[in-house]
Order: structure tokens, then C-alpha cells, then sequence
């Protein structure tokens, strides 16, 4: 079986452009975890690409991509070659949707969520309105024309497309003209420890494979984010499993291995918003989890009909960015 994997960064993606360092780490450190879980897998032949800036993987069949080289073409081209295409990028300007596109439009089969899920969780504002629509304890989330008249308090104010922490910060309400960006969206600032699901999803089995804690801090009013803990979280009453699959099923499409994050909150977890691909976590997940996770995944799983138990109570792994 031929597999393309990309990671968007370290992949090319940002030829001409200044990468920064934290940045270049947290594409490296996904892209070196799934290059070697798939490179483990029986029968499995790896192709990947890397911006020439950066250094390839190991061990893996890596295509440089040189400055002045489109890296969509190369992308197009490798994606014609394989039967499977695994892609790892930001939603952020529909990056992830159009590197799922060319990847489909090969007529090789993605690992990850299809476009429609793509498109919802793109967005903050369409994320936060699916989930409340079918219950799920979601923070609220507004652009500037539906900010409810009066309201005050402490709002986050970020990229309705955003990824990460990039361009997030803490503003003390109420919020006057200006304080949004175009394509800006808000949402009510919530107490309590910041967090994260991974999640496993596999013909409507939704798995929770480990929860993490996240490591915020907010310095001048910016957020920053400064790794996890894979696994630090335990799940004894099920609430995070039960979270985890209505967040699946509020926005079906979701497959493979995505993230959820949310803030642990007095009343119980509140969901942030949705990452509807690999995330950072997946760096730490064999080691906290016991064992290879693409083998979970279709068309990788040796047992497509095995039934997991969640394993949020693994072992733990810290990641530090």
C-alpha cells in the first residue's frame, strides 16, 4: 500500500514565508509521529514531502521542495502515486480543505474528516452554533453583527478560522468599536483549566483515545500556548467519553483521529472549539496510550471491527513547545 503523508508546514507549505520556531516544532513533532507509526504498519511503503529549510524525516522516502517549487502541484502529483493520503494542515484560509480536495481528487483515499466537517469546523462561529444546536455544552460564539447588545464581562476575541493560539487574546468587556478584526468572532472568557480530547472516529465508533491537559498562559493578553500532557486527565465517570462522542455526532463526517479542545470548568467540560485532524497530542499518543494508533485507523486497522475501550487512563507524556 502506497501512503502520502503531508504535513503542511514542515511539508513546503510555507515556502517564502518566515516559519516560526514553535511552529516548525509542533509540524515536526506530528509529522516525525506519524511518519514512524505508518512506516511501522506491515505492507506500508511512505512518501512524504519537506520544505528544503527543514530536515526530513527519518528513514522515510521525503521529496524536497525547493524555493520557487509549487508545493500543491508536488502535493497533486504524489497523492496521483498512493492509494492512501494522510494530510495534517491548518484550517485557517481553507488550507485543509483544499489539500483534502486535491487529495480526493486523485482518487486516493484520505484518512480524516470529509469536506462538509471540514467546512463546520473551519469556523468557530459554525463549530459553536452545530454544537449548541444538539446540546453540547459549548461556549457561545459571535461575530461583531450578533454580539448581544450590553453584554460585559471577559471575552476571547480570535480568527473565526484560526488555528492554535495564533492571534487570541483576552479583552475586558465591554467590547468598544474596533476591538474586532475582520473575520474576527468572540467568545465568553471561561474559568477553569484548559484542556483537550483525542479522539478516535471509525464507522460512528467514537473513541476517546486520551485527555490532555494543555499548558495556556496569557501574557499581555495574548494567549500562548506551551504543550500538554498527553494522558494527564482521567475519565472515571465517563464524562469526557460521553463528550466526546455527541461532539461527533453533533458534526458527522468527523473520521479518524481529531481533537477536541475545551475548558474544564465548575460545571463540568465546555467544548472551545474542534480540530478536525491530527493535533499536537498525537506526538505524545503511542508512548500514552500503549500502542501504534494508526493501526485504529481504516484502512490501516488489521480488525476494522474492534472494539476499543477508551484509554484516556494510559500512561502520561509530556510535550513542551
Amino acid at each position: 500500500m502506497r501512503v502520502f503523508m503531508c504535513e503542511f508546514v514542515t511539508g513546503g507549505g510555507m515556502g517564502g514565508e518566515e516559519v516560526p520556531p514553535s511552529l516548525a516544532r509542533e509540524g515536526a513533532m506530528m509529522r516525525d509521529a506519524l511518519a514512524r507509526d505508518l512506516s511501522d504498519l506491515p505492507g506500508v511503503s511512505l512518501i512524504t514531502t519537506h520544505d528544503a529549510r527543514f530536515s526530513p524525516p527519518k528513514g522515510v522516502a521525503s521529496v524536497s521542495v525547493t524555493p520557487g517549487r509549487d508545493p500543491w502541484r508536488l502535493w497533486a502529483y504524489c497523492a496521483e502515486k498512493c492509494q492512501v493520503a494522510w494530510v495534517v494542515a491548518p484550517e485557517t484560509d481553507g488550507l485543509l480543505r483544499r489539500l483534502t480536495e486535491i487529495c480526493l481528487e486523485s482518487d486516493a483515499m484520505v484518512v480524516g474528516p470529509d469536506i462538509r466537517s471540514i467546512m463546520t469546523t473551519s469556523s468557530k462561529k459554525l463549530t459553536s452554533d452545530a454544537l449548541i444546536a444538539a446540546g453540547v455544552p459549548a461556549l457561545p460564539t459571535w461575530t461583531g453583527d450578533d454580539l448581544p447588545a450590553g453584554v460585559s464581562g471577559r471575552f476571547v476575541v480570535k480568527p473565526d478560522d484560526g488555528a492554535g493560539c495564533i492571534e487570541t487574546r483576552l479583552v475586558e468587556g465591554p467590547l468598544g468599536p474596533g476591538t474586532l478584526k475582520p473575520g474576527d468572532v468572540v467568545q465568553p472568557f471561561a474559568e477553569g483549566d484548559a484542556a483537550s480530547l483525542t479522539v478516535l472516529c471509525s464507522r460512528s465508533q467514537t473513541t476517546l483515545l486520551a485527555a490532555n491537559r494543555q499548558h495556556v498562559t496569557i501574557v499581555d493578553g495574548a494567549f500562548r500556548f506551551g504543550g500538554l500532557t498527553v494522558g494527564a486527565l482521567p475519565d472515571r465517570d465517563g464524562a469526557l467519553t460521553t463528550l466526546a462522542d455527541r461532539v461527533a455526532k453533533a458534526i458527522p463526517g468527523l473520521e479518524g483521529i481529531f481533537g477536541i479542545d475545551l475548558v474544564i470548568t465548575r460545571q463540568g467540560p465546555v467544548v472551545v472549539e474542534v480540530n478536525p485532524r491530527v493535533t499536537t497530542s498525537y506526538a505524545g499518543l503511542r508512548e500514552a496510550i500503549g500502542l501504534n494508533p494508526a493501526t485504529l485507523v481504516a484502512p490501516f486497522a488489521a480488525r476494522p471491527d474492534r472494539r476499543l475501550r477508551n484509554v484516556s487512563t494510559g500512561g502520561r507524556v509530556e510535550i513542551t513547545l
